[in-house]
């Protein structure tokens, strides 16, 4: 895996991905930025939330569990000093389905959490995980 970082003025950058994708990077408006595109520390804890959707997306289907819908959200607390790593991240999985097995689902987020999900296992070095799951009636928006 490879990724390229190209300055494009101020504090706004381009990444560039070994899959051939480009995302905006910028800072904030304080930080010499204009508010452009994503925090690079922004961008980690979506990569974060999005390799365990991705997971327990992957669990239930091999599971052949009739998942409608998957959302997963994270909140995160940092440092107050530098480096300012991220100290907690609480993820909710909110699912739906009709005849999803909720057990499974369970099982999905537990697997995540403690066999598949790379950048959870990076993140507990340094930070407090903790997760809900909510289940709900119709396909989450």
């Amino acid at each position: 895996m490879k990724t390229k970082v190209k300055w494009i003025e101020d504090v706004s950058f381009v990444v560039e991905t070994s899959s051939g994708h480009a995302v905006l990077v910028d800072g904030a408006t304080d930080s010499g930025g204009r508010n452009l595109g994503p925090r690079p520390m922004e961008l980690v804890l979506a990569g974060t939330t999005a390799c365990t959707a991705f997971d327990v997306v992957w669990i239930l289907r091999k599971a052949r569990q009739p998942i409608g819908s998957c959302v997963v959200e994270a909140e995160a607390d940092r440092a107050a000093e530098d480096p300012k790593v991220f100290t907690r991240i609480h993820f909710v999985y909110r699912v739906s389905g009709e005849g999803l097995d909720h057990a499974q689902v369970e099982r999905a987020v537990k697997l995540s959490r403690e066999k598949y999900c790379s950048a959870t296992q990076m993140m507990a070095k340094t930070a407090e995980i903790s997760s809900e799951i909510v289940f709900e009636a119709k396909p989450a928006a």
